[in-house]
């Protein structure tokens, strides 16, 4: 970078603060910026602008939405009673591609990590429990991702949820579809023999 001119750099390095970007990467996409147009690059930097400030959190479920509720908090065919915890909006776009889930969802923005230091507060958990509280809800599914993050922060709600007469539930892990036993690591064994269904 030492030979790069300092607008080069620096976008660089902005390119490089994004996630799974690393700095040759992050270089490649500063030079490809500078082989647009100056058209293409202002509704570029424009597009990051307005995203940035007309995109906001769902005032009921926190997904992000140009309206104060998203689309799914407000179609009335959704079954409201039912809440699937996930972690990030990206999240709730896997589960919307299954078309088999038609309840509500609630995005933690985050997972508890001591190590990270994001504690229960930095994430939206009061949040879903003012809902709770508010609303007739009668199952939670926790959908975090299995990591030591993930099952955390499920087993934190569901003590919190577990008083208030909540079911919570957990997503069933195990072994994909297509997937070789002999490839397949011990907590994934584990889980999919903990998980396994009567036929």
């Amino acid at each position: 970078m030492e030979n790069m001119a300092l607008p080069l750099v620096l976008l660089s390095e902005q390119f490089a603060k994004l996630p799974g970007i690393g700095m040759k990467t992050a270089q490649r996409l500063a030079y490809f910026v500078m082989s647009m147009t100056e058209d293409e690059a202002r509704a570029f930097a424009d597009a990051v602008i307005r995203a940035h400030s007309t995109v906001k959190c769902c005032t009921v479920c926190q997904n992000l939405t140009e309206g104060e509720i998203c689309p799914i908090c407000d179609d009335a065919r959704r079954d409201k009673s039912t809440i699937c915890v996930v972690e990030t909006p990206k999240d709730i776009s896997a589960f919307e591609r299954t078309r088999e889930y038609k309840g509500a969802y609630h995005v933690l923005h985050g997972l508890i990590s001591p190590i990270d230091g994001i504690a229960p507060g930095d994430i939206r958990i009061k949040e879903l429990l003012k809902r709770i509280q508010t609303r007739d809800i009668a199952e939670v599914i926790m959908a975090t991702n299995p990591t030591v993050e993930g099952e955390a922060t499920a087993m934190y709600i569901s003590k919190l949820l577990k008083p208030l007469g909540i079911k919570v539930t957990r997503l069933a892990f195990g072994l994909p579809i297509g997937g070789i036993l002999e490839y397949a690591d011990e907590v994934t064994l584990f889980k999919a023999l903990e998980n396994r269904g009567e036929m």
